[in-house]
């Protein structure tokens, strides 16, 4: 099964780092700081790596005008920045094999986030992550962030390569449908949820962690 990938295009929160269950903790803190006390588990699991615009959507039909969404993203960026300055970034297992393996192979890694480049750089940074990857691309940098196709088609346009030539590793539902939209191979490594039956079907594979995409990456 040789599919003759270049690059693997890295998700980065709950992919590489062990940080979307932060931003979990904190987007349903802050949003009962704000008062929206209907707020719930499953909103902030749905708005893993979501763009803004339909983040903003979906809070708002599930929640109407208690919804102050620029507030709340803007409290719970500050409150796991904060975080993050006194605590270790905690990183997924297995990423250091899997980066190490990439180079063996001469397989660019990649990180496309729906972090900002500039928090995503910190973090990465921070974490010691930062200098194995040749490119790091945030999805606002894109015209639509995920699960719009443009962050992975715009990680591809910057490799020089096609969409066939790219494999995405990925964490969340809205995450993975950005790179399968986007005409790539995806992976999907669960970390709050598991893929539903719909999204299964159309993932290359589903991994236990990422030290199990080598064999994978190998063959």
């Amino acid at each position: 099964m040789n599919r003759n990938w270049k690059a693997v295009l890295f998700d980065m929160d709950g992919t590489i780092t062990d940080t979307e269950k932060i931003y979990n903790h904190y987007w349903n803190q802050c949003a009962k700081d704000l008062g929206m006390t209907s707020f719930t588990y499953q909103d902030s699991l749905d708005l893993r790596s979501l763009n803004h615009d339909d983040s903003e959507r979906l809070l708002r039909e599930r929640h109407g005008d208690t919804v102050n969404y620029d507030k709340l993203h803007v409290l719970v960026g500050e409150s796991v920045r904060k975080y993050l300055q006194v605590h270790p970034v905690p990183l997924k297992p297995g990423i250091m094999d899997i980066l190490n393996e990439c180079q063996k192979l001469g397989i660019r890694p990649v990180v496309v986030t729906a972090t900002n480049l500039a928090a995503a750089t910190e973090r990465l940074k921070s974490a010691g992550l930062y200098e194995h990857f040749a490119e790091v691309i945030s999805a606002h940098e894109a015209k639509h962030g995920k699960p719009h196709p443009d962050p992975y088609l715009l990680a591809a346009e910057r490799l020089g390569l096609t969409p066939a030539e790219c494999l995405a590793v990925e964490d969340s539902p809205n995450g993975c449908m950005s790179a399968i939209n986007a005409g790539m191979d995806t992976i999907m490594v669960p970390d709050l949820t598991e893929p539903d039956p719909e999204l299964k079907n159309r993932l290359f594979a589903v991994a236990k962690s990422l030290s199990d995409i080598i064999p994978i990456i190998e063959k």
